[in-house]
């Protein structure tokens, strides 16, 4: 596997396959054909369904400016290709230059078929749960942050420290934030009315809620609103980790330095569904993205809290398990509705997953490899319309008429 470096990317929302990835497409493709005296692009699969909503037309053309950039949505169903491909096209003098097709596979990430994917080394050797629990207990290894430590050197502590950094910045942005967010649905922000909302009687359950809700709104309200946030795994799904993790930062008084351990363990989750099934919702559904999520959170936490390595993994497959089926249906194709809501509910599954790791761990009978695989398989088996479309389930139904 590749280093947790490219699980964890800063930028711009509201989406890391339809605005990071294809703004990446874009870069690579202008600086191959800086003759071109006008650009085409042509949108396919959920790139063209949900590309407006997305703002994947918006980037495409900052990026290809000042030079003129045509922006075609195409109805055409691609046969084996991802859900989130374009085409590329340059022109000079109305002659076709060179084209270039690409794939958006989520997370920020670009495949080209055709050409040697673009690989960054090799850094973990284990691509499985149990193969890296073997090697754990091969080396008297007792934390995935001394496996991650082991692998990456001990530089991925200050990488580690700029991601959470970023990450504490968007809520703090975010809870500061009033207002409308863009795109048409009249979504009123949130974050900022949670964390002032003030309960009369003594609810330790209740303020717990209303904090994590208020950090994962935040950070989520950002991504809509085009502001920076990092990947975790994804754009739509980044409210989550940081709410769990600011959350337990300020309840047990950790330190900046101990929370990145946090995102250390929840990186090698990250990694190992990346391989192993999909955290790209066009492929496999939001269970790919929300579900990821909450199974990095859940691990996350189980680490802070000092649970052993059975328990981390216990908490990250349950917080998987319940996120399986979970289609991905953004009403307008805007990463809002049920996007925003998801990160909050997902942030505090992944509490609850963690609590029941610390408990009923010795009794389980399924593993994450297990889960992950499952993930895969469901999100794969899904209709498209389920498959961030917006053709189907909320997206179908909403109608901007209704009160």
């Amino acid at each position: 596997m590749r280093s947790i470096r490219e699980i964890y990317k800063i930028g711009k929302g509201p989406s890391s396959s339809h605005t990071m990835g294809p703004e990446r497409a874009a870069k690579l493709f202008k600086q191959e054909n800086p003759d071109a005296d006008a650009y085409q692009v042509i949108l396919y699969g959920s790139l063209s369904k949900t590309g407006i909503g997305h703002g994947t037309d918006r980037v495409l053309r900052e990026v290809l400016s000042p030079t003129p950039t045509d922006i075609v949505f195409s109805d055409q169903q691609l046969q084996d290709q991802h859900p989130n491909t374009m085409d590329f096209l340059a022109f000079r003098d109305g002659i076709e230059l060179a084209r270039l097709r690409v794939e958006s596979i989520g997370g920020g990430d670009i495949r080209i078929p055709g050409r040697p994917t673009e690989k960054g080394e090799e850094v973990y050797i284990e691509h499985s749960f149990a193969e890296i629990a073997d090697f754990c207990k091969w080396r008297y290894i007792s934390t995935l942050r001394e496996y991650v430590e082991l692998n990456e050197g001990p530089e991925i502590w200050d990488f580690l420290m700029e991601v959470w950094q970023v990450m504490k910045q968007s809520i703090a942005d975010g809870l500061k934030a009033e207002g409308t967010l863009p795109g048409g649905l009249n979504v009123q922000r949130k974050a900022k009315y949670l964390l002032e909302r003030d309960i009369p009687v003594r609810a330790p359950a209740l303020q717990e809620f209303r904090l994590i809700a208020a950090y994962a709104y935040a950070v989520a309200e950002q991504n809509a609103d085009n502001g920076t946030v990092v990947t975790a795994p994804t754009c739509g799904a980044c409210g989550i980790l940081p709410a769990v993790l600011k959350y337990i930062q300020d309840t047990r008084g950790l330190t900046d330095e101990e929370v990145c351990r946090g995102l250390a363990t929840a990186g090698i989750i990250a990694n190992l569904t990346k391989r192993n099934a999909s955290i790209s919702g066009a492929e496999a559904g939001c269970q790919a993205e929300i579900g990821t999520a909450c199974s990095m959170a859940a691990a996350a936490l189980a680490e802070l809290y000092k649970q052993d390595l059975d328990q981390v993994e216990y908490a990250a497959e349950v917080a998987m398990e319940h996120h399986l089926g979970l289609t991905c249906d953004p009403i307008c194709g805007l990463v809002q509705i049920p996007c925003i809501e998801r990160n909050a509910v997902a942030a505090m599954r992944a509490m609850n997953a963690c609590n029941m790791s610390y408990f009923l761990t010795g009794s389980r009978n399924i593993s994450y490899d297990m889960v992950c695989r499952a993930m895969h398989e469901t999100g794969t088996s899904l209709n498209h319309r389920f498959r961030e479309t917006s053709e189907g389930g909320l997206a179908k139904l909403y109608t901007r008429k209704r009160k």
